[in-house]
């Protein structure tokens, strides 16, 4: 994330040298505002909703409905041609889910460790303020009390905003968010100048009537966070100059051309009697050398804006406000992975149908996916979900048997493997394993075998040709599958059952056919059930299941994927209830 703040910050440092003839120096200091957002938004917890999710959202509202009520599955499963009747069964083993590494932990403690550290500060810092609140004394001199009250009314203010003397200041200061007040040091007073005392006090009445005290808290807050990181603090310390230099262009607004010169002379003329505020939670009429050199400059080339160089102003503003926001999702980590693990479908959207199965899936989140070959269609439960790539989990197996079978681990005709007597707590498991056997127990060391035989180098390079999810195989060839780095969605899955199904991969029709073989569930006279179920545990709760395949007809195919999600018991096997209700319920299998 901070390497993105840094180039935003260079993008706006960039833009606003750019624009810089066009925009005011009003809206030169909003758009650090716009920066601000920026920082606060890796620390939100949820992804930021753009413009695609938002139209996909009403696209829902205006999808028909399938039917709402599921219905009981009887006996309709038919018989599997091995005779085994509980196919359904799906097995998986748990993983544990990834804890942080060390340094993670030491990074986070230096973080943490630099904001207690910057807190004290500001404490130090607001401390020094309370005793100089405590110490100072309403303003008694009667001629700066009445120009003080003339300013007021000048500016349009009727809150009495109170006005004190201090001899622990050198520039004025106005302190304070819900009661604000002002200070004046005594040496400006006992130099008291009229003119002088005004320009000072219109100044600091700018800060108040733009809440600025709002600001100096953000500028704070983001300076504690992010003490680590130069360039924020170079954006900060850049942030409080366009401020300064806004509000010196608010008092030439309100002045005649005339006093521009005078107002300039007043910063010359105390430029070595004022500093840095010294408190964090101050605006005030004084700064460095540079930034008093920056606003003599400002002061001495303003022209009042005429209305064609305010349009312009306004255009540039929202240009570069669209440019920066463009960068949000990629500083929400949330965003970040769900932009990285979203696949965006590219149908013709007259092909798609959005449905409204939610009565099926009780207390599960979940989602349905379903293609008609015949007429080249889709309906889409759950557009988000469907497109959001997750664990495979034991789906992946269709293709692993696919590697095996093209490489020759396995053939057709022999595709036996002998267990070697590890004990694993699924019986099903403790026995020699064919292809089908295998497919039906979802047997892991068989398909790991297989994995393991072919190395990660040769397994990086199938998943890549045919294209499977993510193919990101970086967690290792023993479980990149199981709820790891290996990510497909529900439409891709889909999608690669109908490439497996035409055998677009140009693979060995023997092959292709020995994996749908294996696939094949169930017959009946309505046609063939082919599929795969694949549950994902995470220490020891079943937290994703899986059901996809196809159902071939005498004069159709539908393929589909359905997945449920839940803290605990969404296996393939209630994937699976689910998917056959919906099935059945649309006459697809009965």
């Amino acid at each position: 994330c901070n390497v993105f703040i840094s180039g935003i910050i260079g993008i706006l440092l960039i833009a606003k040298r750019i624009f810089k003839n066009n925009l005011s120096s009003r809206m030169q200091y909003n758009l650090w505002f716009l920066l601000l957002g920026l920082l606060a938004v890796p620390f939100i917890p949820f992804r930021p909703i753009g413009f695609p999710q938002i139209f996909s959202w009403l696209g829902s509202l205006r999808s028909s409905p399938a039917s709402g009520t599921a219905t009981a599955m009887g006996e309709a499963v038919g018989i599997h041609p091995t005779g085994n009747t509980d196919w359904m069964n799906d097995f998986a083993l748990s993983v544990n889910s990834e804890t942080p590494s060390i340094a993670g932990y030491i990074l986070l403690g230096i973080w943490i460790v630099g904001i207690f550290a910057m807190i004290i500060l500001v404490i130090k810092s607001s401390l020094r303020l309370r005793n100089l609140e405590k110490s100072a004394l309403p303003l008694q001199n009667p001629e700066v009390r009445r120009l003080y009250y003339r300013c007021l009314e000048e500016m349009g203010i009727h809150r009495n905003v109170p006005i004190y003397s201090t001899a622990f200041l050198k520039s004025p200061i106005i302190v304070g968010l819900l009661k604000p007040c002002i200070y004046l040091p005594i040496h400006l007073i006992s130099d008291y100048n009229e003119s002088d005392m005004r320009y000072m006090l219109l100044h600091e009445l700018q800060h108040y009537k733009h809440k600025d005290a709002i600001a100096s808290y953000l500028m704070n807050l983001t300076g504690v966070i992010y003490w680590f990181n130069p360039l924020v603090w170079y954006a900060l310390k850049e942030m409080r100059n366009d401020r300064e230099v806004a509000c010196d262009t608010s008092v030439l607004k309100m002045l005649e051309e005339d006093a521009y010169e005078g107002y300039g002379n007043t910063l010359i003329n105390f430029a070595e009697k004022v500093s840095l505020t010294p408190f964090p939670f101050a605006a005030g009429l004084g700064g460095n050398m540079e930034q008093m050199k920056r606003r003599i400059i400002n002061i001495a080339s303003y022209e009042k804006p005429t209305f064609i160089k305010r349009v312009k102003g306004v255009c540039s503003y929202f240009l570069i406000a669209c440019l920066l926001l463009t960068f949000m999702p990629m500083l929400s980590v949330n965003a970040a992975i769900e932009i990285e693990n979203t696949y965006q479908i590219n149908k013709n959207d007259s092909n798609i149908s959005y449905i409204d199965l939610s009565s099926y899936f009780n207390d599960y989140q979940g989602c349905f996916v379903l293609f008609d070959a015949t007429t080249d269609s889709w309906q889409i439960y759950n557009k988000a979900m469907a497109q959001k790539r997750i664990s495979p989990d034991s789906t992946y197996k269709i293709y692993s048997a696919l590697l095996g079978l093209e490489n020759r681990y396995i053939t057709s005709a022999s595709n036996e493997m002998t267990w070697n007597g590890q004990e694993y707590p699924i019986a099903e498991w403790n026995a020699n394993q064919n292809l089908t056997t295998a497919f039906q127990n979802s047997v892991n060391w068989y398909f790991q075998s297989l994995d393991q035989t072919a190395g990660l180098e040769t397994l990086e390079d199938f998943y890549t040709y045919i294209n499977y999810g993510n193919h990101d195989l970086s967690d290792g060839v023993s479980s990149f599958w199981a709820e790891s780095s290996l990510k497909i969605s529900p439409i891709e899955q889909v999608e690669m059952l109908q490439r497996l199904y035409i055998n677009e991969f140009n693979f060995d029709a023997d092959n292709i056919q020995t994996v749908k073989n294996a696939l094949l569930l169930s017959s009946t006279a309505n046609g063939n059930l082919y599929g795969k179920t694949g549950t994902g545990n995470i220490n020891g709760e079943n937290i994703s299941g899986w059901f996809i395949g196809y159902v071939e007809t005498s004069d159709n195919t539908y393929f589909f994927a359905l997945n449920i999600g839940a803290t605990e018991n969404a296996t393939g096997s209630k994937a699976s209830d689910i998917a056959l209700s919906i099935l059945s319920d649309m006459n697809i299998w009965y």
